[in-house]
């Protein structure tokens, strides 16, 4: 007996008639994430690029989170992590999503250390 998947994304608000119906839905959600980053990539509004956030840009905030967007969904639909148990679901994301906050907290915090040390002492710029 085969296993049949769920066919709803965004936890139930699109539902489609089969598993093919759902691959270009799902499909088409990532093309678009896509394309907006492109969107942002190529334009960079100035409001964007000139406010920080946590000393990064919100530009590079807003990339950070549509990535993470994008490989959750990956995992979620791609990888049946929707069909699994709620506690081996929550091992796969969440610890992921830890160490991704803790690498990110590392490199803020180490850039904002090479920064100061950078423009408080006689070090120069000219690498």
């Amino acid at each position: 007996m085969a296993h049949e998947h769920k066919l709803t994304i965004f936890r139930g608000l699109v539902t489609f008639k089969n598993n093919q119906q759902k691959i270009w839905g799902v499909l088409l959600f990532l093309s678009l994430v896509t394309a907006v980053e492109v969107g942002l990539g190529i334009a960079k509004p100035e409001f964007l690029t000139k406010s920080s956030l946590l000393g990064t840009k919100l530009l590079n905030w807003i990339f950070i989170i549509l990535t993470l967007v994008k490989a959750y969904y990956i995992a979620w639909d791609f990888m049946h992590l929707r069909d699994e148990r709620a506690s081996l679901r929550r091992v796969v994301v969440w610890t992921p999503v830890f160490l991704i906050v803790y690498l990110i907290t590392l490199l803020l915090s180490e850039a904002n250390y090479v920064y100061e040390m950078f423009n408080t002492t006689f070090m120069t710029w000219d690498f």
